[in-house]
């Protein structure tokens, strides 16, 4: 039962989120997914529906906090080379802390702003 609350309690954050976050072309949202094992994270054009860059801890080496922090670098170099510099950071009702901070500041360091 807890678990069942937890990702409805997960869920309608997101929503919450989402009436207030939206991706333009001009400034895109970074939209991250969070799983036992993996990080993965997006950045999307929400106006013309389409994802832009993408990038996922599926061959990175280290503890999930390590993975996390790497997987913001991967996304903001990424990024950059794509010619994208600010994008709005949708946590997807996450909190800001652990993996999620780690990913924050990796992509920050590559030269994302958010």
């Amino acid at each position: 039962m807890a678990v069942k609350t937890s990702r409805i309690r997960r869920q309608k954050i997101r929503y919450k989120i989402r009436k207030s976050i939206k991706g333009t072309s001009d400034r895109p949202r970074l939209s991250v997914f969070r799983s036992n094992k993996g990080i993965y994270v997006q950045i999307i054009d929400d106006v013309a529906g389409h994802t832009l860059v993408a990038a996922d801890s599926g061959k990175v080496e280290g503890s999930k906090i390590e993975s996390a922090k790497q997987v913001g670098k991967a996304i903001g170099e990424k990024a950059v080379a794509a010619g994208i510099s600010q994008v709005v950071f949708d946590r997807g009702g996450y909190l800001y802390h652990g993996r999620i901070k780690a990913l924050a500041e990796g992509a920050r360091e590559a030269g994302l702003n958010f």
